[in-house]
């Protein structure tokens, strides 16, 4: 069972990863320096973040979370910040990788 606390870092982890992916895409290639320095420290941060949440945790259960968390919320993040399009397949794509996610639980 992830505790509040495991369940907190990845959340912060998944946080972090996507929000890399925002400004991976405004670093435009890694040709702009600012976003490209905050991509990478986000990466950065989301990958420690994430290695002390497994501290106790199963690999491959806490690794895929974060994963899917990261896909939910790279897609809503795609959505607002850069007006991509929003389908139902989509949809249905996030939200058979957070059932995978939920099954590796079961």
């Amino acid at each position: 069972m992830v505790s509040w606390k495991e369940l907190v870092l990845l959340v912060l982890s998944s946080v972090c990863f996507a929000g890399g992916g925002i400004f991976m895409k405004l670093s435009e290639g890694a040709s702009r320096v600012l976003p490209t320095l905050a991509f990478l420290a986000l990466f950065l941060v989301g990958a420690v973040v994430l290695a002390i949440a497994m501290r106790r945790g199963e690999l491959g259960v806490m690794y895929i979370a974060v994963l899917g968390l990261e896909a939910a919320l790279t897609l809503v993040f795609s959505i607002a910040f850069f007006h991509e399009s929003f389908s139902s397949t989509r949809v249905l794509a996030v939200v058979l990788i957070l059932a995978g996610v939920a099954l590796l639980r079961w």
